[in-house]
């Protein structure tokens, strides 16, 4: 019988305990020494004053320092600008910074800027000089950098000033009349610090395509070795007059990390925050690559490594576009009954200062329905003052909208208006239009108050799919749900689980607790072995509590000074809520190589987006088992995988080989096969009840970090995984009930199940040491062939290895959900037996 069939309940003692950490009092040496001394004499008073003397000095100097010589510290600030000349044109040895005609109109710039910076008494003292760093046409358009010499404490007065300054120029058209130059449109902007540190290694590149021919730029060193630390480079883009530049990445593989390598795009020559279009790091697959199309026919990249953890880097082709080209074309007349439009370059990033418009009519006597299945347009905000989707007189659309967001026009006719400001784009849209009659504007649908269509059947099924929970309110709940007071029905799973789900408290009353349970102060129940064991199992801490120690609540993290931190998922987040960096230790885990759902009901995982996900096999046959990565020489795996039975010795490492970096079962050959050294079941596993289904697997090898393969994050011993929380599980296990195994890693989505509920569910099976998740309708679960392999929740960025696939009731089948062994109660153990 397959593990996942289930079994009889059988509860041992827990083996679990807390990680603690030992304190030593080390014998005096010498006993003489803990005596008593004398006074000090003559010669120790010397000595005392003579020291506090000095050290009065020390104080005395240092308070001079501050208040006189600091002053006079000056910190550099840089600027970076543009303008344009209006009365010169654009000639060819402009882009030779050491032809004679490049010097000369820069040394005319310097010039003009020194003038205009001597308007503004706050810059003129401080200003150093400025280089020009290009030229482009329209007419001429000259970027610059000006650098300033602050004194500490003014950089906020000079940052001012120099805004102040830009402003006037830029509110109407100046003519400069103390220079031989004519210009208007400056724009100035500081430079990021980042971008420049006299500790970096300079290069700088310039390169021109011409025609169709593609230039290819790409990081030090690739593909060969990694890009070099603690660096700074930078590529200059021109293309022809009359033409815009298209920037694709085939390879794109960074740090996560973007504080510490990254790489910018600007619609501009200079390094001008409003002109920036984009900053990323991380990887991104070739099946969604990185597309950046210009404005105009320059563009910049710079690219910023810091002084550890180096990656393979990326390579890009660049081409250009004419302007007039049909591929860059949008907006225009729509009709009929049925249409479609898209962003400009969709799926791939819209270039700035774009605008589109769309002016749709439909057969008369009918309205419009637009629905946008795909939508994100740079980052929201009220009012939407950047890039936004305007359809008549509603309200804008910008963000990142729920996928089918869907706006209703009363009319046969509406215009929908794209624009994109200077900076900071993003993929675009995809948009639908069809008719709907004015009387029944969601055929065979329901009708949510937002204008929205869904389907009757998530009519009162629990969740918001309206969005304004229309779809959930006034309902008639059948006896499988939880009737609110309010009108609302919930999923039975959440009831007694401590939390409001209905907002009513409906759902939280008459939480009796059954004999042999102790009942929390939350009113959630555990049993009465739970009481006083050294963990909360109570969310709120209270089965601890009056036990002669002080711990954590479950609802806070222990830092490993002793400090209790109450905010939710400190770990990892990147702010050190501890004070000693407990709280952000050991986080280069659980990072998706990239962003994009046993597994039935689910679909095809990309390529590197599971990197922690294992193949087990016994050697020189087929997947047996799944597993995760957890540092470069252990993995975890269910207990059940590796016992041992009549014809096959599971639990010895010599028959196993592990697959990792594996996506298609077929391409063995190109994964990283590892052999096992040594095999961990847990002690206290249970054969008949799959309690504590948890093993270690020890690698003969180490395995170097790729795209492919990463670790995934431990959770701490204090984690939980609220109720109706969303987690994915992956793996090449059966796509359904006694089906074959699955070709290509499957990924799915399910929500964490009330453990309460699950026991009923699963007639009274599940432990403490259990997790229960699936979709109680059925049609999504772990199968044969899932088991060892991870259940894995999302929180602060990263992944946490929630749980491990353990067992079930079949597969996929209505309310009975997948059985997952709960990893939190299992950290001590596995820190203790790895180092992990």
């Amino acid at each position: 019988m397959d593990p996942m069939d289930g079994g009889m309940r059988y509860t041992p003692g827990s083996s679990d305990k807390d990680w603690d950490t030992a304190v030593t009092f080390l014998p005096a040496s010498d006993n003489k020494k803990l005596e008593k001394k004398r006074g000090p004499g003559r010669v120790g008073i010397i000595v005392g004053l003579v020291i506090l003397a000095a050290v009065l000095a020390l104080i005395i100097g240092l308070l001079v320092w501050h208040f006189h010589f600091r002053k006079d510290l000056k910190l550099q600030k840089i600027y970076i600008g543009s303008l344009r000349i209006t009365n010169e044109v654009f000639v060819d040895a402009y882009e030779n910074p050491e032809s004679a005609e490049y010097k000369n109109l820069a040394d005319k710039v310097k010039d003009q800027l020194k003038s205009m910076y001597s308007e503004a008494p706050e810059l003129s003292k401080y200003y150093m000089g400025s280089k020009v760093q290009a030229f482009s046409e329209g007419s001429v358009i000259a970027y610059y950098e000006s650098e300033f010499a602050v004194p500490m404490g003014q950089e906020a007065a000079v940052d001012r000033a120099v805004n102040r300054l830009t402003e006037a120029y830029s509110s109407k058209i100046r003519r400069v009349q103390q220079g031989p130059l004519v210009f208007d449109h400056v724009a100035t902007s500081a430079l990021d610090t980042r971008l420049f540190s006299k500790a970096r290694t300079n290069l700088r590149f310039a390169q021109h395509t011409r025609s169709s021919a593609e230039e290819t730029i790409k990081s030090p060193g690739f593909p060969d070795q990694p890009y070099t630390p603690n660096s700074f480079v930078q590529w200059q883009l021109r293309g022809d007059p009359g033409h815009v530049l298209k920037l694709s990445f085939d390879t794109f593989y960074l740090e996560n990390n973007c504080s510490n390598d990254f790489v910018r795009v600007y619609d501009s020559l200079v390094a001008m925050d409003e002109h920036l279009m984009a900053e990323k790091c991380g990887f991104y697959s070739p099946s969604n690559p990185l597309t950046f199309i210009s404005s105009s026919n320059v563009m910049l990249v710079t690219f910023v490594t810091n002084d550890n953890g180096n990656f393979p880097g990326f390579r890009a082709g660049v081409t250009q576009i004419p302007r007039d080209s049909p591929d860059l074309a949008c907006g225009g007349k729509l009709s009929g009954g049925f249409g479609n439009f898209n962003s400009p370059n969709f799926p791939s990033y819209y270039p700035p200062r774009k605008t589109c418009q769309w002016d749709i009519e439909v057969p008369t006597g009918k309205f419009i329905k637009l629905k946008f299945p795909k939508f994100m347009v740079s980052t929201g905000s009220p009012n939407c003052p950047g890039d936004r989707v305007q359809i008549a007189d509603k309200s804008p659309l910008c963000g990142q909208q729920p996928a089918n967001t869907m706006v209703t026009v009363s009319s046969n006719q509406v215009s929908v208006v794209f624009k994109s400001d200077s900076s900071q784009v993003d993929r675009g849209f995809s948009g639908t239009f069809e008719t709907f009659e004015p009387s029944d504007p969601c055929p065979d649908q329901f009708q949510c108050d937002n204008k929205r269509c869904v389907k009757p059947s998530l009519r009162c099924d629990g969740w918001n799919d309206c969005g304004d929970s229309t779809d959930e309110k006034n309902c008639q709940c059948d006896v499988s749900m939880i009737q609110c007071k309010n009108g609302f029905c919930k999923p039975m799973f959440w009831r007694c689980d401590g939390v409001n789900d209905c907002g009513d408290n409906t759902d939280e009353f008459n939480c009796g607790c059954k004999t042999g349970e102790f009942k929390c102060k939350n009113d959630q129940c555990v049993s009465e072995k739970l009481k006083c064991d050294g963990k909360n199992d109570c969310k709120d801490g209270s089965d601890e509590e009056g036990c002669g120690r002080e711990i954590c609540k479950a609802s806070t993290f222990a830092c490993s000074n002793g400090k209790c931190i109450t905010k939710q998922n400190p770990v990892c987040d990147g702010q050190d809520d501890c004070g000693d960096k407990s709280d952000e230790s050991n986080c280069d885990c659980g990072k998706k190589a990239f962003s994009a759902s046993r597994i039935v009901g689910g679909q095809d995982a990309d390529v590197g987006e599971f990197p922690w996900q294992v193949s087990l096999h016994i050697k020189n046959t087929a997947h047996v088992c799944g597993a995760s990565i957890i540092s470069d020489r252990w993995l975890v795996t269910a207990a059940h995988c590796v016992q041992d039975d009549p014809k096959i010795k599971y639990a010895q490492p010599g028959t196993w080989e592990a697959y990792l970096g594996l996506h298609k079962q077929k391409e063995k050959l190109q994964a990283t096969k590892r052999f096992l050294k040594q095999i961990i079941p847990h002690p206290y596993y249970n054969p008949y009840t799959y309690d504590n289904d948890i093993a270690l697997m020890e690698l003969d090898l180490p395995v170097t970090f790729s795209r492919t393969i990463q670790t995934i994050c431990l959770p701490t011993s204090t984690d939980v995984f609220p109720t109706g929380e969303s987690v994915t599980i992956s793996g090449w296990g059966a796509t359904r009930e006694g089906g074959a195994g699955a070709a290509v890693l499957q990924k799915a989505n399910v929500r964490i199940i009330n453990g309460t509920v699950c026991n009923e569910l699963m007639g009274g099976q599940i432990t403490s040491r259990m997790t229960c998740a699936g979709v109680l309708s059925g049609g999504v679960d772990a199968c044969q062939g899932d088991s060892g392999g991870p259940m894995s929740y999302l929180t602060n960025g990263r992944m946490y290895l929630a749980g491990v696939v353990s067992w079930g009731d079949g597969c996929a089948r209505r309310n009975k959900p997948g059985i997952y062994t709960n990893v939190p109660k299992f950290r001590a153990w596995i820190k203790e037996k790895t180092g992990v």
